[in-house]
């Protein structure tokens, strides 16, 4: 908005929050349906919860939340659809969409960045597929899809959440705060935190950073995090008065956030982390296992954002860095000189790194060394082709002297110099040095017998084109014949085709159409 200010214009802030809620939903249903879970959308607004409130009914008592394994018995206070709340005597039936709204709940709302539990809310019959959880003024409102049966107001149901998944989900938020210190650490204590997203999958954390994290600083970062895992420190929380959470040495707030009073304070260690949050957490950073910062991006001016994984899914990515490293040494151990294809395999191994989910530290490591390995090649390449190009130029002198002797005014040449245009220009040099009246033709694969790309270039003397013979048009038949493009003008022309699987026909079709053009001497 400060920018937009300088710069004389406004900012469409509701707008602007619209989109991201927006974008927000669109991520969540995309989740689910990942996942196999669906229904309709349910939200409350305030003329909903004032309904509710009107009716006597309570708002839901969420203390169970922060409780593990548990199955907590409720009483069903309100059944609502996309039609409105149901009536008295009204029950929703298998397959329909519902939110309910229970006077206790085990279930944790959508909030802080933290994504709601998931689970299944069973009664006298039937159970309910719970795939949404959000709060709106005190009230939990229940989403899902009815499996089987029916239920209606006054059901007496039984939470059950699953505690596996929430297993994933709250060593990443626990780890987003053990992140936020590492930052501090490693960036300075100008660091801010400007938002968070924990799931089961994964936890993202956005923070105030004007430049780029370098590799060492995200190596640093995760380093930190690793250790403090390792270090099995103890995550506790405590509920206590604003003004005291507020008096705690380096506590930390999400900037912006608006908490309640009193407020949940959690603690990693004795002085690792101290934060603001209401969220569900590990009671101990052994139970993450393992930490991978896979990813550190821009997402706005000054703020940068942090991917990373945890448990298994950390794991997997530290396996699949080690895998790598060993592929990596593997190319480096070969001799680029004996391998002319060096600089191919390592695009390809390039390419499958970019591709893979890892430390972000490692693979900018790895990139590095990959892409040495590459430059090897290329070089390696260039030496073998420059002395392919110097017997060719040997060859293509022979062979010119050989046409002329018997008085030929066209040749048409297999020449081994890659696809490379610069050593085409070389070899028209000498063979017009040797034999100006000469129309000729070379023709040459990238990697012999590949079945790969090949460069076609041709010259035909002026003498030699009043006799009906343009270059232009015999380079365009001859690609043609190949799928290949190529342009120039009747003296010089020059093109490539992709694929070519039989040189010797492409040899046959360039002479066949100099035959058909021209007297041959």
């Amino acid at each position: 908005e400060l920018m937009a200010e300088e710069a004389g214009m406004t900012v469409d802030m509701t707008g602007f929050e619209a989109e991201m809620e927006g974008q927000k939903e669109r991520s969540r249903l995309a989740r689910l349906a990942a996942k196999g879970l669906s229904g309709d959308r349910l939200e409350l607004i305030a003329e909903q919860t004032s309904w509710l409130a009107d009716e006597g009914i309570e708002v839901t008592d969420e203390s169970y939340k922060y409780k593990w394994d548990v199955k907590v018995d409720a009483t069903v206070k309100a059944v609502f659809t996309s039609d409105g709340f149901l009536g008295d005597g009204e029950s929703a039936k298998e397959g329909d969409s519902v939110g309910l709204v229970l006077d206790k709940s085990s279930f944790y709302a959508e909030a802080g960045g933290q994504d709601a539990d998931l689970g299944t809310i069973s009664f006298e019959g039937g159970e309910l597929i719970v795939n949404d959880v959000q709060v709106y003024g005190g009230y939990i409102l229940h989403s899902g899809v009815i499996s089987t049966g029916s239920v209606s107001v006054g059901a007496d149901v039984k939470c059950q959440v699953d505690y596996d998944r929430r297993r994933d989900v709250a060593p990443n938020h626990s780890m987003t705060h053990v992140l936020n210190a590492a930052l501090r650490e490693v960036l300075g204590d100008g660091v801010d935190q400007r938002g968070s997203q924990c799931n089961d999958e994964k936890l993202r954390f956005d923070f105030s950073h004007k430049s780029a994290m370098t590799v060492d600083q995200l190596r640093d970062t995760e380093v930190y995090v690793r250790e403090t895992i390792e270090k099995s420190l103890p995550v506790k929380a405590e509920v206590m008065a604003l003004a005291d959470a507020k008096a705690i040495p380096g506590v930390r707030a999400m900037f912006g956030e608006v908490y309640p009073d009193p407020v949940r304070v959690v603690r990693v260690g004795d002085d690792c982390s101290v934060e603001f949050c209401g969220g569900t957490h590990i009671s101990n950073t052994a139970e993450a296992e393992a930490f991978v910062l896979t990813e550190e991006t821009a997402v706005a001016k000054g703020i940068r954002r942090i991917s990373a994984l945890t448990r298994g899914a950390a794991a997997k990515a530290v396996a699949e860095g080690t895998e790598f490293e060993g592929k990596t040494s593997s190319l480096e151990s070969i001799n680029p000189d004996e391998t002319p294809d060096l600089d191919k395999q390592a695009g390809a191994l390039r390419k499958d790194l970019d591709a893979a989910e890892l430390s972000a530290a490692l693979k900018a490591e790895l990139r590095a060394r990959i892409e040495a390995v590459q430059k090897k090649g290329i070089e390696a390449k260039k030496r073998l082709l420059a002395g392919r190009v110097d017997k060719v130029l040997n060859t293509v002198t022979a062979d010119v002297e050989e046409a002329l002797a018997a008085g030929k005014k066209t040749l048409v040449l297999n020449l081994d110099i890659g696809a490379d245009s610069k050593a085409s220009q070389k070899v028209i040099k000498a063979v017009q040095k040797i034999a100006p009246e000469l129309a000729f033709m070379g023709i040459s694969e990238e990697e012999v017998g590949s079945g790969g790309k090949i460069l076609c270039f041709t010259i035909v003397p002026a003498s030699v084109q009043e006799s009906g013979l343009k270059a232009n048009e015999w380079l365009k038949d001859v690609l043609d014949s190949v799928g290949g493009r190529g342009g120039g003008k009747p003296g010089n022309a020059q093109g490539q085709a992709p694929n070519c699987s039989d040189v010797d026909a492409v040899i046959a079709k360039a002479e066949s159409f100099v035959n058909d053009a021209i007297a041959v001497a």
